[in-house]
């Protein structure tokens, strides 16, 4: 990992190649991006949640995520930042200081069968990961322990840089990786998630780590109501995942929190205006969707998966490297 000009203060900029390394790619999308660096005293946070969740510790090595996603339900993140601006989530970008040195101190604290996700309010393989290699060092130090159970959730293409530690992890313990494909429509994702690869960038990370006997699957979230959640919509997703030979697939419907509303709705009036009387009905209750709506969703996926021959357990059973003339046999024959 190289040496980085990280500075105590919270809000110091990193400078050098790191802010020079999304300057071009900034000035095209028109999009300014700052990175900070911010010193923690914690990197391991136990997951306290009111709904069921899959895991019982979380970590993310970045606050803010450059990938810009308009529906991004983390952006109250930023708010414990005392920045409202929902935009500003994906325009300043913090790097956590130290963050394996804290996890070799922490990982005492977890238990047996807990298990510990990577990547739930900000993506761990975003752009500057590239440059600072934060989630590859947290990785490298999960490499040194046994028995631990491991999730990565990621939109990136960039996961399979870390085939050789993923492949030292799973020795001794169990790791799953989950890939985020919301359609693979490229020019529907380029307005949704306009920073993130393009979903065919996403699907090929998602082959070759399966040809690296990595267990990995995708994440079919959010599913947005009248945009991608038709069956064609969904059908080619689950398609798409199964010829990458993803070992699953789940789907989650939107999650629309105040400050992610703040964000979506205006983007929702510029390029779905007629949509817009449906959204402000579906959620004027709550952030969730309602039952008989995920239900729908939750039954049209499991037809899919059957139909493809994808599983939905993202769990730890032990896998083999895929194998496309095999998986075709299963499929067809």
């Amino acid at each position: 990992m190289s040496s980085l000009p990280l500075l105590p203060d919270s809000g110091s900029r990193l400078v050098g190649i790191a802010r020079l390394a999304s300057h071009s790619e900034s000035v095209r999308q028109g999009h300014e991006v700052e990175y900070f660096a911010l010193p923690v005293k914690s990197l391991l946070n136990r997951c306290v949640s009111k709904r069921q969740l899959p895991f019982t510790w979380t970590i993310n090595p970045y606050r803010g995520c450059e990938f810009a996603c308009k529906y991004c339900y983390a952006r109250y993140t930023h708010e414990f930042m005392e920045m409202r601006d929902g935009i500003e989530f994906e325009q300043k970008i913090y790097a956590k200081q130290h963050a394996a040195d804290l996890l070799r101190q922490e990982l005492r604290k977890v238990k047996p069968g807990e298990s510990i996700a990577i990547g739930t309010a900000t993506d761990p393989y975003q752009p500057i990961e590239r440059k600072l290699e934060i989630t590859r060092a947290i990785l490298q130090e999960f490499a040194r322990h046994e028995g631990l159970e491991l999730g990565i959730v990621s939109k990136s293409a960039m996961v399979p840089r870390d085939i050789d530690v993923l492949q030292e992890i799973t020795r001794h313990n169990k790791i799953s990786v989950n890939i985020t494909v919301t359609t693979i429509d490229a020019d529907l994702a380029r307005i949704l998630e306009p920073r993130a690869p393009r979903p065919d960038l996403r699907l090929g990370a998602v082959r070759k780590l399966r040809d690296a006997g990595i267990r990995t699957g995708v994440n079919c979230a959010p599913v947005l109501p009248g945009i991608t959640d038709s069956q064609k919509q969904l059908e080619a997703v689950v398609r798409a995942a199964a010829e990458a030979g993803a070992d699953h697939i789940f789907a989650n419907t939107l999650f629309l929190k105040p400050c992610s509303a703040a964000v979506f709705l205006p983007f929702l009036k510029e390029h779905f205006p007629k949509l817009v009387p449906d959204y402000e009905q579906r959620f004027k209750n709550g952030a969730f969707l309602a039952p008989p709506y995920r239900k729908r969703i939750s039954e049209l996926m499991t037809h899919l998966r059957k139909k493809y021959a994808v599983g939905r357990d993202s769990g730890w059973k032990p896998i083999e490297p895929f194998r496309p003339q095999q998986e075709q046999m299963n499929l067809f024959g």
